[in-house]
């Protein structure tokens, strides 16, 4: 499917202690009868097991049937865009980019069902951030509401190879806390390493995408955040693009990458890359570093022991005028359309999955790729704190420990669709293809932006 009609459709369609909590059971409320689900396949087949056995627990507790499909990410996105384009849907859907660009303008387009009953089941137990990350504006009813049920978040920590470190000559320890001067570190290392043999290896993996779906934008805003251009969008839904601290962001953002890719430190296919190119490239040992969300990186080496020991997971460095990093925080979870059939029953076997037991269960046997929406879980299981398993302890600490922030479309569900278009990457593209410069690419970005948030007037509602 090419991007202009991937745009088409998108615009188409688009209290109580935690230890006494993880041993509440389960009572089904739904009368037995059967749903259909869609959930992303997992990175690693630890995931997928976990959830066949989730679903199969549940069956056994409800008497309720749910003839899922287990999807691979990609085909998931478009397959859940054509189905609410056409209206031939499922009962429920948890796909792990639908938060970004799928759920923000459903919404607000009134497509999707309110399920905040489900929620505040379980409200005290979320983090404030899992719960405002599901949490977003219909234009019909002219209020926010919870349109997905998360049961877990993600933040994006770092990834690099000791072992090429070392190798350049370097030590762990000799990391800059700061953001560029973090990237900066593993610039020189490129040369070194190519002179060790490494000829395919670049220092950098920057995922300067303009195929998305969501890696391009992670990086993008993380650096935004990094300059000082965190404000783009406040809790009010109003975008700033007029603030010049704002523009400054974005010009020093595309200045930077930009550079990077024209120096030669970043694989010259980036610019097509999709979300699994750069764990690929990671895992070849053909980048040193890579800015990637989850610890997929990681836990698809769980099993050979000395390369997964091998592999450092970084939280985030320090803003670059040391203030401290805010990692965003994203919230995923299951959605139900409107024109399911079986609405009540879908939103018992979310009721079912949010149980802090079972959430735990669930995520844990999917070794920690994905962070509980429960802060509670993190304090009160080993397994997510254990620090003889450095990468997913940094991870939770990153995540469920350290301050985080919403993304932009919670904020406003226009940016869905500003992720969707990959807007910075093609303005990134700008200036490494059609040489505009980073100021011009800014602009150009901007118009772009204004144009798609004219139709999400929510500052107004």
């Amino acid at each position: 499917m090419n991007r202009l009609s991937r745009r088409s459709l998108l615009r188409a369609s688009l209290g109580v202690a935690a230890v006494s909590a993880l041993a509440r059971p389960y009572i089904a409320n739904a009368a037995a009868t059967k749903i259909t689900a869609w959930w992303t396949q997992g990175f690693i087949p630890e995931e997928d097991a976990a959830f066949r056995k989730m679903v199969g627990d549940y069956q056994k507790a409800s008497g309720n049937t749910v003839d899922y499909s287990i999807v691979p990410f990609g085909p998931l996105g478009e397959k859940v865009i054509s189905a609410l384009t056409s209206g031939q849907v499922p009962d429920l859907i948890s796909y792990d980019a639908a938060d970004a660009t799928v759920i923000p303008q459903n919404a607000w387009n009134d497509k999707l069902v309110d399920v905040s009953d489900v929620v505040e089941a379980e409200k005290a137990e979320y983090l404030p951030n899992a719960l405002l990350g599901s949490s977003f504006f219909n234009n019909v009813t002219k209020k926010r509401g919870y349109y997905q049920v998360p049961y877990k978040t993600a933040v994006i920590p770092f990834h690099s190879w000791k072992s090429l470190i070392e190798e350049a000559g370097y030590q762990v320890s000799q990391a800059p806390k700061s953001w560029d001067a973090f990237w900066d570190f593993f610039k020189p290392m490129q040369a070194k390493l190519r002179d060790k043999g490494h000829r395919r290896i670049f220092a950098l993996g920057l995922q300067l995408t303009t195929t998305g779906p969501a890696d391009g934008n992670n990086v993008f805003y993380a650096f935004l955040s990094a300059n000082g251009g965190k404000d783009m969008v406040t809790p009010d839904g109003k975008t700033h693009l007029d603030d010049p601290a704002v523009k400054e962001a974005v010009v020093k953002t595309l200045t930077y990458t930009s550079t990077a890719y024209k120096q030669g430190y970043v694989p010259s296919g980036v610019l097509s890359w999709n979300d699994a190119d750069d764990n690929n490239a990671f895992h070849a040992k053909e980048i040193a570093v890579d800015f990637d969300g989850t610890i997929s990186t990681e836990v698809a080496l769980y099993h050979d022991k000395s390369q997964y020991d091998d592999v450092l997971t970084f939280g985030m460095p320090a803003n670059n005028d040391g203030s401290p990093g805010h990692a965003f925080i994203a919230s995923l979870g299951g959605f139900i359309p409107k024109g399911a059939q079986n609405v009540e029953v879908a939103k018992d076997f979310m009721k079912y999955v949010i149980q802090p037991k079972v959430m735990n269960g669930y995520l844990k046997e999917g070794l920690g790729r994905w962070l509980p929406a429960y802060p509670s879980l993190a304090k009160t299981d080993p397994f997510w704190l254990d620090p003889s398993d450095p990468h997913r302890s940094t991870y939770v600490t990153e995540g469920l420990i350290n301050p985080t922030i919403p993304n932009y479309y919670v904020h406003n569900p226009g940016f869905g669709v500003v992720n969707a278009e990959q807007i910075w990457g093609a303005a990134e593209a700008d200036v490494i293809r059609n040489g505009l410069t980073p100021q011009a690419a800014t602009e150009k970005a901007f118009k772009k932006i204004e144009a798609i948030l004219a139709e999400y007037p929510i500052a107004q509602s």
